[in-house]
């Protein structure tokens, strides 16, 4: 009798590590843009390659605002906006930028504000107001003279953009 529950542990044992694996589906995304893979999720870490634009990529991970994605040829980190999750898709470029912008892009067509996309519950819950890092942000603040010198220095024009009408 020890024999059998020791042959049926090892079965139970082998079907718990097995099934996971299983039941995993990978998610599926689009290349909104040509992009570089990081070696980390991070704008200053090294680069590993690129992606191009409409280009399926297989969602591995997420991480704060980046998604670890793999391509046929490497893996690597992008910023969650450059990627649409989902299967390709063929709507048109205004379209899919609007879905960007509005949070929109998922799936699950999810609203989501766009300072917080990307964050998990936990970190949102986790999060402690830091002062010496909004002072850090607040010295980049420039007055509209400021912006517009720099904009004339750099031979930047005004362009008038109406109004994205609401989705239906």
């Amino acid at each position: 009798m020890k024999r059998l529950t020791k042959l049926h542990s090892k079965k139970w044992l082998l079907l718990a590590l097995l099934l996971p694996a299983m039941s995993i589906a990978a998610e599926l995304g689009t290349a909104l843009k040509a992009d570089t893979l990081r070696l980390e999720p991070f704008s200053d870490a090294k680069t590993k390659g690129t992606i191009a634009k409409n280009e399926t990529v297989e969602i591995l991970n997420k991480k704060g605002a980046w998604l670890q994605i793999k391509t046929q040829k490497n893996t690597g980190w992008v910023r969650i906006f450059s990627v649409k999750r989902g299967g390709t898709s063929n709507t048109n470029q205004a379209k899919g930028v609007y879905d960007v912008a509005s949070g929109r892009a998922s799936t699950g067509k999810v609203i989501s504000t766009t300072g917080i996309r990307g964050l998990s519950a936990e970190e949102l819950k986790a999060a402690k107001f830091n002062e010496e890092e909004m002072k850090k942000l607040e010295s980049y603040a420039v007055s509209a003279e400021d912006s517009q010198k720099f904009a004339k220095a750099g031979g930047l024009k005004t362009v008038q953009f109406a109004y994205l009408k609401g989705a239906k």
